[in-house]
């Protein structure tokens, strides 16, 4: 479940405008301003964050991985909440 994502930068705000791209879609086709994303035990984060900050690098915890049944992803952003 990601539930805390950077907010969505301008490029893609004007993306979306221009081409009439539905937002569910805008998110399973780009990166949406994430560059990259770790996933390791919550008790590493805030090294992991810090370190990333030593270097000027933005980092937060952005989700976390629930026990599932099925492969599935949530999206839950400030234009709706997705399911891939």
């Amino acid at each position: 479940v990601k539930d805390n994502l950077f907010p969505t930068p301008p490029l893609f705000k004007l993306i979306q405008d221009s081409s009439g791209t539905d937002w569910k879609e805008m998110y399973q086709v780009f990166n949406m301003g994430h560059r990259m994303e770790i996933y390791l035990p919550k008790e590493y984060a805030d090294q992991v964050i810090q370190t990333a900050k030593a270097f000027n690098v933005e980092a937060q915890i952005i989700g976390h991985v629930e026990a599932s049944t099925e492969k599935k992803l949530t999206i839950r952003t400030e234009h709706g909440e997705f399911v891939y």
